[in-house]
């Protein structure tokens, strides 16, 4: 089989098509011949070196993908060859084929196509897992998403607003902002021109987000407690503004409020498998019923996934960009 490998860390055009040995199924796994992966940001930490694979991972990139069962392993059942599946993975989405547990396997959604299926299962079980089983996202309330534009962004704005709570988000562009209230967002913030803090004060009469879901990290720390409301909930997912800040105690104490972080893709298998029944729970219904639907700003060739981390790197995108097996 074909994959994408990484003989050396670096830029885009470290990422390189190669013959690889075939995966093959292991105890409790299915094969899968995948039709396409999605690209996530933790995939060109990978490959610029800063975000190795879990020990017994595929060493190749890719937390997600969609396409066919192709083998059954042992202890498996619930699945049958041919079945058409999407997937959360540790690694090895940028390939055309990769061994999944079995727990981590869904079913493609009625009315998804199969290939933006691919878009789906990182970006729902990393909303899901962050805004509801961890801060507990309520009907009513107030969620802020950090990046409302991304993949992760974007599915949250519509699983919130699913579940009756209203929604805020923050994007750097006018297009992406509109994109965004297209999806049901309520409160338009262009972080380059606007204060989120103020911003969402005077949207919500002064309490402030119930829950916000954050990527920087670091660098909107202190702002984004700010921005809580009593009782509120920081859910922290990424750094893309740094891993180290200063955290005022007292604020936190005052609003009784919380501050969570979590990461997929290093929890042990009984974690995920419990995250991906959940959103086959409660995620996968919606889906079926047209409800919600994943976002894919574009589809490239999986042999030039280089093109694909450019475009990522660059945030010129809305949603997902996915790669396609020949």
């Amino acid at each position: 089989m074909y994959a994408i490998t990484i003989p050396e860390p670096g830029g885009p055009e470290a990422l390189v098509w190669s013959e690889v040995p075939d995966a093959v199924a292991g105890e409790g796994e299915v094969l899968v011949e995948v039709v396409a992966g999605a690209v996530n940001r933790a995939d060109i930490l990978q490959r610029q070196g800063f975000y190795n694979p879990p020990p017994g991972a595929s060493p190749y990139p890719g937390l997600e993908c969609s396409g066919r069962i192709a083998a059954i392993g042992p202890g498996v059942s619930g699945w049958a060859v041919g079945d058409e599946v999407c997937a959360l993975l540790a690694g090895g989405g940028y390939a055309e084929k990769v061994a999944v547990p079995a727990g981590q396997v869904l079913p493609v959604p009625q009315g998804v196509d199969l290939k933006r299926a691919a878009a789906l299962p990182e970006v729902v079980c990393t909303v899901w897992s962050n805004v509801f089983m961890v801060a507990h996202l309520r009907p009513g309330e107030t969620l802020l998403v950090h990046g409302g534009s991304s993949g992760i962004g974007t599915m949250a704005i519509q699983l919130a607003k699913a579940v009756g709570a209203k929604v805020a988000v923050t994007a750097g562009t006018p297009e992406k902002l509109e994109r965004c209230a297209e999806l049901g967002a309520d409160v338009l913030i262009n972080y380059r021109e606007q204060d989120f803090v103020e911003e969402v004060r005077k949207a919500t009469d002064g309490a402030g987000a119930d829950v916000i879901l954050d990527n920087m990290g670091a660098k909107y720390l202190d702002r984004n407690v700010k921005a809580l409301a009593v009782n509120g909930r920081l859910a922290i997912i990424g750094l893309q503004g740094g891993a180290k800040g200063e955290l005022n105690i007292g604020a936190l104490l005052n609003k009784r409020a919380a501050i969570s972080a979590t990461s997929l893709r290093a929890r042990p298998l009984d974690e995920k498998a419990a995250i991906v029944a959940a959103v086959g729970e409660h995620v996968w219904p919606l889906l079926d019923a047209g409800h919600i639907r994943p976002v894919v700003d574009r589809e490239l060739p999986m042999s030039d996934a280089a093109a694909a981390h450019r475009v990522v790197e660059e945030s010129g995108h809305i949603g997902k960009v996915l790669l396609v097996t020949p």
